[in-house]
């Protein structure tokens, strides 16, 4: 299947028949093309462009492509945005677009959305804190940005309204701007320092690393050379576009055919060109990084043997954030990447209602747009309500289901690393192995451990692990099984990592020495061929507590209980496991 064909504009202002007058050419020319992406300024500068735009708003004229627009502001932009945002087709959380006429969308605020196989998240309008309903975006839209750059996978495009502030000056390489002369030069004077660059962009594009950032407002056409990022093998490629008609006749219609990153291969996507820069964000995140180091306390233990953790601050419960808006990542997942820097409420109580099915804004902000419409419940849940209407339940669990990257019927599933399917689970090749041949255990079912599963379960299970150690053992190694199940957990995962057989008697002296580190004991029990232990370790489990537990290669099981405000890693199976001692080794592991 050929890759969509898109095309780019940048400022519009309100000049619409120019603009499809340009773009009818081009797709006669060139396309025919999927869609037009508009990232400066849509609406008109002045009253007297307002009569095009109503044209096209009333049917009196039709815009040839389904066209997306960011720049949410100018002449007319509150009159017709409201009215566009009270259609009811337009209610609740819709990310892929708000209609505003036939083939002409409103992207609002913050979000990601699929366009024809490509993964598109945008930042809609200019950080401005003057009240302004349309033309700003929000703290609140920028940490949904945040929260939805935490789910796996890679951005193909990422739409924002101003440039991002980039920090050239570390580069050694020339850019090209594209003119109505092909000149080639530096980057621009003015360009991040002008008023239109934005840091809050930056910050977010060093996160999300998207393939393609496509941005406005400069009032030129700016291609810069890929550059790699940080923590991805993917380069992300920068391009500014000029306004419609302008005076320089500065390019404003730009194409690109982008593969969706999800249907490339691994050598694919982490092929870099011979052109290929450093990100310009690099030096600004190290400054960053260098100016926190300076805030973190001294740790005596710094040349401890296996244990990299400082566990002598406490998480507190609630973000640091004093007003009374919800955290929606803290509130959807559990956890929040911004922590005590976050300026919404980190809720506990409003965790657990999302878990029972309650819907977001009815718990941020006392109602909801969709009404009826909404598949989630708009009143407080109490515990024994969790599994009451059953219809609204299902379809609860398949909109999980849509979204969850360990459920097989998602669009999210990385179906390449899949190794074998059974009834009851599946065994996929960790996307984050610490080793070769790590693998996950995973219920083929949306369920949140592998603890309480039904017992005729458990006999796949075994027979899963067992296959696992004949094939570890063919290879001269052991295995290591964990599981770390949170209060917070959505999709289990039962993780299985091989360590060398010569290092397999010193896995329970480690993960004793880390535990003993934290202040606490494991409780240790047995598992036998008729998996006494696993039935033992129902018994230690609550529903109400986080639990950890990690199978030895022995069969020694050990198991610990998390108390309600006990600071315990997440990552402690995979930190233990991949700690290095006193000479750089990892005495587990190699």
């Amino acid at each position: 299947m050929a890759p969509p064909r898109i095309l780019l504009c940048g400022d519009v202002l309100g000049r619409l028949n120019q603009l499809f007058k340009r773009v009818s050419s081009v797709n006669k020319a060139a396309g025919p093309f999927d869609a037009l992406i508009c990232v400066g300024q849509f609406f008109p500068d002045s009253p007297e462009q307002l009569g095009e735009l109503t044209d096209y708003i009333e049917g009196r004229s039709q815009v040839p492509l389904p066209t997306y627009f960011i720049g949410d502001y100018g002449i007319g932009a509150a009159k017709h945005l409201l009215s566009a945002s009270k259609d009811s087709a337009n209610l609740g959380f819709k990310m892929d677009g708000l209609k505003v006429c036939q083939n002409l969308f409103w992207l609002k605020g913050s979000g990601k959305f699929n366009l024809h196989g490509l993964s598109v998240a945008y930042l809609s309008g200019r950080h401005f804190s003057d009240g302004q309903q349309f033309g700003t975006y929000t703290q609140d839209d920028v940490d949904a940005l945040r929260a939805i750059a935490e789910d796996p996978g890679i951005f193909d495009l990422f739409l924002t309204y101003p440039c991002p502030a980039m920090n050239e000056n570390h580069s050694t390489v020339n850019y090209f701007i594209h003119n109505a002369e092909a000149s080639t030069s530096d980057l621009p004077h003015g360009f991040s320092d002008s008023p239109g660059s934005d840091s809050t962009i930056a910050e977010l594009v060093a996160e999300i690393k998207p393939r393609y950032h496509i941005a406005g407002t400069k009032g030129i056409f700016y291609a810069r050379e890929p550059y790699s990022n940080v923590d991805a093998v993917h380069v992300t490629r920068f391009l500014g576009l000029a306004s419609v008609a302008n005076k320089e006749k500065q390019k404003f219609i730009h194409a690109i055919s982008p593969t969706p990153a999800s249907t490339m291969s691994a050598v694919e996507i982490s092929t870099k060109p011979l052109n290929t820069t450093l990100s310009p964000y690099t030096y600004a995140d190290q400054t960053v990084l260098a100016k926190e180091a300076t805030k973190r306390p001294s740790d005596s233990d710094a040349d401890s043997q296996y244990w990299r953790y400082d566990v002598s601050q406490k998480r507190q419960k609630y973000g640091a954030g004093d007003g009374d808006r919800l955290c929606f990542k803290f509130v959807s997942s559990g956890s929040c990447p911004r922590g005590d820097k976050c300026n919404f409420q980190h809720d506990e109580n409003a965790r657990e209602q999302s878990l029972r099915g309650v819907c977001f804004d009815f718990l941020n902000k006392g109602r909801c747009e969709r009404g009826p419409n909404c598949n989630f419940k708009h009143s407080l849940q109490d515990e024994g309500e969790s599994h009451s209407h059953k219809k609204r339940g299902s379809e609860n669990a398949s909109n999980r289901s849509r979204e969850c990257w360990f459920c097989l019927s998602s669009l999210n599933i990385e179906s390449h690393l899949i190794v074998s399917i059974g009834e009851y689970f599946y065994c996929a090749l960790a996307k984050g192995p610490l080793v070769q041949d790590h693998i996950l255990i995973i219920p083929v079912e949306h369920l949140p451990n592998t603890v309480l599963l039904p017992p005729e379960t458990e006999i796949e299970l075994g027979r899963f692990q067992n296959s696992l150690k004949s094939y570890y053992k063919n290879q001269g190694k052991s295995v290591v099984f964990f599981e770390w199940v949170s209060k917070r957990s959505t999709h289990a995962n039962l993780q299985a990592i091989p360590v060398p057989s010569s290092r397999a008697a010193a896995v329970q002296d480690i993960f004793n020495l880390a535990a003993e580190k934290l202040g606490f004991k494991f409780v240790a029990l047995r598992k036998n061929e008729n998996s006494d232990g696993r039935n033992v370790l129902r018994t230690q489990f609550d529903k109400d507590f986080s639990f950890f537990y990690v199978e030895l290669p022995d069969g020694t099981i050990f198991s610990h209980l998390v108390e309600e405000n006990e600071r315990f890693p997440a990552q402690f199976g995979r930190e233990i496991l991949f700690s290095h001692d006193k000479n750089g080794e990892k005495p587990c592991l190699s």
